[in-house]
């Protein structure tokens, strides 16, 4: 598992490659509103642990890895958020924030509960397909059924 703060160049390069962007170091500074340097050793970090392909200079590009990882990091943060937002009344500015701090302490198991929880108490189909987070095509279901009804 990697850090708070990787998690969050993580994600922040996941979202500029969704965006269709070539990513730059320059970029992901402007973005997460920090130094280059800053940048460069989170993306070496991120290098070491095989999360990224870069070579100095060059465009940034998460392995199959990385981008696993970093979806299943938003996936935690959207179930806790809700969470806290629609099951516990939190307001939103306040269940944003919190979903930030907790996401990365609970486990795998614990977010899978917690999904299933959130699911149940909205009333939103039950998630009969097994549901893990680490397995996004069960959660793509539910959102396909969820759209639907809307």
């Amino acid at each position: 598992m990697i850090s708070k703060s990787l998690s969050e160049y993580l994600k922040t390069i996941y979202i500029l490659q969704v965006k269709n962007q070539e990513i730059r170091v320059t970029d992901i500074a402007i973005e997460m509103n920090c130094s280059k340097p800053s940048v460069n050793k989170a993306i070496n970090n991120l290098k070491e642990n095989k999360l990224i392909n870069y070579k100095t200079y060059g465009k940034i590009e998460l392995t199959k890895e990385g981008e696993d990882l970093a979806k299943k990091i938003l996936e935690a943060y959207d179930i806790v958020y809700i969470f806290l937002k629609d099951v516990l009344g939190l307001t939103e500015e306040d269940a944003k924030s919190e979903a930030e701090k907790i996401k990365l302490t609970l486990t795998d198991n614990t977010i899978n509960k917690l999904a299933k929880y959130v699911y149940k108490q909205l009333n939103l189909d039950t998630l009969n397909c097994n549901y893990d987070i680490a397995n996004k095509r069960c959660l793509e279901c539910e959102r396909r059924k969820i759209k639907k009804s809307e």
